[in-house]
């Protein structure tokens, strides 16, 4: 039986963990991985972990961009996992059964960037995870599995990112062999309009919403700082006779002072 030949893109500790996963499950899930591009980006700035030295370690080709996906010969899996590049129709198309994305945000919902944020300052019961046919849209794909858990009323970005990290790495290893052997069901995000929310974030929404209002309830400056504040990224604010006061989840003293 041939092998499945697999490109994989990634970054952050989540690209590490499956595309390790990948490597150490070769056998069993039949695969070979042929290329790798990523920007070898790390959320973890103490114990970092580098795609392109695990790629290198295990001598496979490290690609500079997505281009040079039209110059392989012909593979049957894109798997793509927190890369950081909108990919074009023609790279998609470069893979000759399936293009996947793991996103770490139920969808529709949350399509887009800022998602764990953007949760907890919408106040939802419920997130999740989401493995997604890649298309040339953002987090549009059609839905092929996905994990749904509950959340917490003190939820915080980054308890919620870390939640989030653990059921993505579950459910990538729990379903990609699922995804490999072509058992799975499509389902358009278009039939859950009617059943889910749909909302799309971009990147720079983020900035918006740090900026806290001093006056707000005590109930919304807390939602507001739990949902950006994040470290090491920059943290919520507020301006006080025109200073900016960084504000961090023990806002209620910096606030008083």
């Amino acid at each position: 039986m041939d092998l499945k030949q697999i490109v994989f893109l990634g970054s952050k500790e989540i690209g590490y963990d499956t595309f390790n996963y990948l490597i150490q499950n070769s056998n069993q899930l039949k695969c070979e991985i042929v290329a790798v591009l990523t920007n070898n980006r790390s959320l973890n700035t103490d114990n970092k972990k580098s795609i392109h030295d695990l790629a290198t370690s295990n001598h496979i080709p490290v690609l500079s961009n997505p281009d040079e996906l039209l110059d392989l010969k012909s593979y049957d899996y894109l798997i793509s996992v927190q890369y950081h590049k909108i990919l074009k129709q023609k790279h998609i198309d470069t893979a000759q059964e399936l293009a996947i994305n793991l996103h770490m945000a139920p969808l529709p919902e949350y399509r887009g960037c800022n998602q764990f944020s953007f949760a907890i300052i919408d106040e939802i019961q419920e997130f999740g995870t989401t493995l997604h046919v890649l298309d040339a849209g953002i987090d549009s794909g059609d839905i092929l599995f996905e994990s749904r858990f509950p959340v917490e009323s003190n939820e915080t970005v980054v308890s919620l990112y870390k939640k989030t990290l653990e059921q993505s790495i579950q459910l990538f290893e729990q379903k990609i062999s699922n995804i490999l052997n072509g058992n799975y069901t499509r389902t358009p995000q278009k039939q859950l309009h009617t059943l889910r929310a749909h909302n799309f974030h971009l990147r720079d929404e983020i900035h918006q919403i740090k900026q806290i209002d001093p006056n707000w309830s005590e109930e919304k400056i807390d939602r507001y700082v739990r949902a950006t504040y994040f470290p090491p990224f920059p943290p919520p604010f507020f301006v006080k006779n025109g200073k900016k006061i960084e504000l961090s989840l023990d806002w209620r003293n910096q606030i008083k002072s």
